[in-house]
C-alpha cells in the first residue's frame, strides 16, 4: 500500500441519480423548472467538514432564497466551529488539545450528550472516544503497516466513553483521551441547516452536508429521490430511495481505508480497536440527520442483525445494508 496522509473524516458517499437531486441539474435547467412552478431556485456550495457541501432551495422570490441560504451556511459554520476536527480552533479541537473546555459551546454539548447516550444504548459500540485509534491506524498506514498488538492495547486503554465528564460549565477528558464526533456531526449539521430553512418558510429544499436531508419537492414538482452509492463502485448508484424526505446517512468501509482490501478503515469497534468486518455499508433513514448518522455508524459496528434491532427501536427509522463482498 502506498503511504499517504489520512484525514480524520467520515465522508458520506450517497449520490444523486440522474435528475434525483437538484445539484445534478445544470443551474439553468434547475431555474427553468422552478420558474414553471412560480419559484426562484438557488443552489450554493462550499467546503465544510473536509468535503464539499451543497444546499438547494426554491422560494417565491430570489432574494428570499438567497437570504435563506446565507443564514443556512451561517448555521453550518457554527456547527463547524463547535465540533469540526478540520478546524484547529474549533471547540472540539481545543478540548482534545487541552483536555478541558470551560463554558463549552452549546452545540458541542448537544452533540456530545447525544453521543454518550448512544454509547450507553449500544453498549459502547458507538463511542466518541475512539479518536486515539484513528491516530494510531493513520500513522501505521502511513508507514505501510498495521499497529502491533502492544500499541493497540495501549491505545485501547485510552478509549472509554464512560470516563468523559460533561457538565454545563466544563467538559473534561482523562489524560491521553481524544474525542471525535465525525460519526454524527454532518447529520447534526443537516438538521441545523434544515431548521433554518424551515424557519425561513422554505418549503422545497435539498441539503447535502455529507449527509442528506430533503423537504418538499423537486423544482419540477415531483418528489425528491436519493441514490445510494455502491460501496465497491462509489460512482455507481446501487439503490434509489423514492420518494425521499427527511434525512439519510451512510457509513461505509470505502470512504477512508487503511488497507487495499478495506478490511481496515475509519470505523472502529471500540472493543477490539479494529474495524468491523461484516458490512461494507449501512444507510439509515430517520426523522433527524443526527439520528440517521449515529445509527448508521453504530450499526456498522454491531453488524446487520444487532444493527437492525437497534434501528427498529427508533420510530420512523429504516436501515439498508450491503454485506462485505
Amino acid at each position: 500500500m502506498t503511504a499517504r496522509r489520512f484525514l480524520p473524516r467520515r465522508r458520506l458517499l450517497l449520490g444523486a441519480a440522474g435528475a434525483i437531486a437538484a445539484a445534478s441539474l445544470g443551474a439553468g435547467a434547475f431555474r427553468t423548472l422552478a420558474r414553471a412552478r412560480g419559484l426562484a431556485a438557488r443552489t450554493r456550495a462550499g467546503l465544510a467538514f473536509g468535503t464539499t457541501v451543497s444546499l438547494t432551495v426554491a422560494a417565491a422570490e430570489a432574494l428570499e432564497a438567497d437570504a435563506a441560504l446565507t443564514e443556512a451556511f451561517r448555521a453550518l459554520r457554527a456547527v463547524e466551529a463547535a465540533a469540526s476536527l478540520f478546524r484547529a480552533d474549533s471547540a472540539l479541537s481545543r478540548l482534545n488539545r487541552d483536555g478541558v473546555l470551560e463554558r463549552p459551546d452549546p452545540l458541542l454539548l448537544a452533540l456530545l450528550r447525544f453521543a454518550l447516550d448512544l454509547a450507553a444504548e449500544t453498549g459502547g459500540a458507538f463511542d466518541p472516544t475512539v479518536q486515539p485509534l484513528w491516530t494510531l491506524w493513520a500513522e501505521a498506514a502511513a508507514r505501510d503497516g498495521r499497529p502491533d498488538a502492544a500499541a493497540l492495547r495501549e491505545t485501547l486503554a485510552r478509549v472509554g466513553w464512560a470516563r468523559v465528564h460533561v457538565a454545563e460549565d466544563a467538559i473534561r477528558l482523562p489524560a491521553g483521551m481524544g474525542l471525535t464526533l465525525n460519526g454524527i456531526v454532518q447529520g447534526f449539521a443537516a438538521d441545523r441547516v434544515m431548521a433554518v430553512l424551515e424557519a425561513r418558510g422554505i418549503a422545497d429544499a435539498f441539503v447535502d452536508t455529507g449527509e442528506f436531508g430533503a423537504r418538499g419537492a423537486h423544482p419540477d414538482g415531483v418528489p425528491w429521490r436519493l441514490g445510494i452509492a455502491d460501496p465497491r463502485e462509489p460512482a455507481r448508484i446501487r439503490e434509489v430511495i423514492a420518494p425521499f424526505s427527511g434525512f439519510a446517512a451512510t457509513s461505509g468501509d470505502y470512504a477512508t481505508s487503511f488497507s487495499p482490501d478495506r478490511a481496515d478503515h475509519h470505523i472502529f469497534d471500540p472493543a477490539t480497536g479494529r474495524s468491523p468486518r461484516g458490512l461494507a455499508s449501512v444507510t439509515v433513514t430517520a426523522p433527524t440527520g443526527l439520528l440517521a448518522d449515529g445509527l448508521s455508524t453504530a450499526a456498522m459496528v454491531l453488524g446487520e442483525a444487532r444493527g437492525r434491532d437497534l434501528v427498529a427501536r427508533h420510530p420512523g427509522c429504516a436501515m439498508r445494508v450491503v454485506a462485505k463482498a
